[in-house]
């Protein structure tokens, strides 16, 4: 399933959608006109388990196409937001986690040139993300060297703590797009949680594609384009560690809670990388797409405060 979340108007609440073709039933109202309770919310969904999975594939198959009146809006009429708006704590990213792009940050990083014999963690709030379309910001008091990242995202379904690689792509809810910005110049210290952490610096979504119609992870081709020009394009089958490795390490020693997310590195082809470096400006506009799961759009624009 395809799942989203939307606005169909601009004073409207949140939904949570079921996209089907070119339009967006609405969960909790299809349910309630078949007389059933499902979540109005994204991380509701996740929280049902299982059991909140089944329960929606169930109501769809016996209503078929059969949809009441009120139920379903035509995609281009609604506002898609970031699948989960506010996640309820940080977005695990991932460095350094495709062969080519350890090499590449090498050289321009000062980053350790060897393959990393671990996963390389570090973080981005809540109030990094944003949704399909929206803005990614550039203050050019805080950087000048605002750069791009293609990920494909996990988004956790269930409790893991220390859990195996054999079990771990059990605890998926399902795969997104996230685009890892990242302020180059701003790394302190080599600490990146401020680089890579600012406000519009993990755009999310467009939707969340549940884990059954993703069964290999690593066998996804993923690109993205700056003004129409390609600058990144590889496959997951690259990544140094796999998604079952990726939450086996961690919940080693943070436990990964429902709606959890893991943005799980770049490939190569990065901004900093390139001979000369590259950087995004306002008015670029930014395409990241994972093969299977969708496309991000998003402009960048000016967000420098007037005299600085």
């Amino acid at each position: 399933m395809k799942l989203v979340t939307y606005r169909s108007g601009v004073e409207a609440a949140a939904r949570l959608g079921l996209c089907q073709g070119d339009q967006v039933i609405d969960v909790a109202a299809l349910a309630e006109a078949q007389g059933e309770s499902l979540p109005d919310t994204m991380l509701g969904l996740i929280d049902a388990g299982q059991a909140g999975l089944n329960a929606l594939r169930a109501l769809m198959a016996r209503v078929g196409d059969a949809l009441p009146a009120g139920t379903a809006t035509a995609l281009a009429n609604v506002t898609l937001l970031a699948p989960i708006p506010r996640p309820r704590k940080n977005v695990f990213g991932i460095g350094l986690n495709y062969t080519e792009h350890v090499a590449e940050s090498a050289k321009t990083l000062d980053t350790n040139p060897d393959l990393p014999r671990e996963p390389v963690v570090f973080s981005k709030p809540p109030t990094s993300v944003i949704g399909p379309g929206e803005p990614i910001l550039h203050d050019s008091s805080m950087t000048k060297q605002l750069d791009w990242e293609v990920e494909l995202a996990a988004i956790i379904g269930t409790r893991a703590k220390r859990v195996s690689r054999a079990e771990a792509l059990q605890h998926v809810f399902g795969y997104s797009v996230m685009i890892d910005v990242s302020a180059r110049d701003n790394r302190r210290a080599g600490q990146w949680i401020f680089s890579k952490g600012m406000d519009s610096y993990a755009p999310f979504g467009p939707c969340i594609v549940t884990a059954d119609e993703i069964p290999d992870p690593h066998a996804l081709d993923l690109w993205l384009t700056v003004n129409g020009v390609e600058k990144q394009r590889s496959s997951t089958a690259k990544m140094l560690f796999k998604v079952d490795e990726l939450i086996a390490d961690i919940s080693r020693g943070i436990t990964l809670e429902p709606g959890d997310i893991i943005a799980t590195g770049t490939p190569e082809g990065v901004g900093a990388g390139r001979d000369p470096q590259e950087w995004m400006w306002p008015g670029d506009v930014i395409v990241a797409c994972v093969e299977g799961v969708g496309t991000l759009r998003h402009p960048v624009v000016d967000s420098t405060p007037s005299g600085s």
